[in-house]
């Protein structure tokens, strides 16, 4: 696959360089992947690009309700499992992934995503993973249905961005722009967290994105969502960097 992008972004995964190619071609992948999750046909042929756009609209052409109902079962066996996890220990496995992206500022990313983040529309979060099943905002932070990492389960779990207190991840003074939250089971229990930093570069900014997961989590899951962080911020950075966000 050779996909020409209007902005340079480049991962660092598990101490390797990955290049955008690479990463588009896991979300390729994982479109087929989440269809099959939803009961739903796969996006016919095309680009990445092209199948992303299908798999959004068969989300919101499902609507949240819907979704919701076909995940339930995932959902209420991932949440028992991560409680149960958390509760085990409070030490965390960490899943990092750094991004240098060769367009826009640190600032203006971490504003960004903070203003989508809240937001009660879900179209800019579904359309950056396939994982992604649905995003909404309550009274307790932000709403998240998704598959993270390995996982043969799709969980549903809140991230609060105004609540740092269990997070085991130190902030870097080196990055002086942070979205950071405790993420919680639906119960309210903290399971988890992230800790996402930015700071500019000479040609754009440097993104290091950080997931903390509850200790007993397989050391393979959480390898493997480095791939969907790779995933989805690849694509909020480059929709917003040439202004395509919404």
């Amino acid at each position: 696959m050779s996909e020409s992008r209007a902005v340079g972004i480049v991962a660092d995964i598990g101490g390797r360089r990955v290049e955008r190619d690479e990463v588009l071609a896991w979300e390729d992948r994982r479109i087929d992947a989440a269809a099959k999750k939803l009961g739903v046909p796969a996006p016919g042929s095309g680009s990445v690009d092209e199948r992303r756009e299908e798999l959004l609209r068969t989300k919101l052409d499902l609507g949240a309700a819907e979704v919701r109902a076909r995940l339930a079962r995932n959902v209420r066996w991932a949440d028992r499992i991560a409680r149960t996890q958390a509760r085990m220990s409070p030490r965390r496995r960490t899943s990092v992934v750094d991004l240098r992206v060769s367009a826009g500022t640190a600032a203006q990313f971490a504003a960004w995503f903070e203003a989508a983040a809240g937001s009660g529309d879900p179209v800019a979060m579904l359309r950056a993973c396939p994982d992604h099943f649905d995003f909404g905002v309550g009274e307790r932070g932000q709403e998240v249905l998704e598959t993270t990492g390995g996982s043969p389960l799709a969980s549903s779990f809140l991230v609060d961005y105004d609540d740092v207190s269990s997070l085991v991840t130190v902030a870097d003074t080196a990055f002086p722009h942070q979205v950071a939250g405790v993420a919680r089971s639906r119960n309210g229990s903290p399971i988890g967290g992230v800790r996402h930093q930015f700071r500019d570069t000479s040609n754009g900014f440097h993104a290091r994105l950080t997931v903390e997961f509850p200790l007993p989590t397989l050391p393979t899951m959480v390898a493997a969502h480095r791939w969907h962080l790779a995933c989805e911020f690849s694509n909020w950075t480059e929709a917003t960097t040439t202004g395509a966000a919404q």
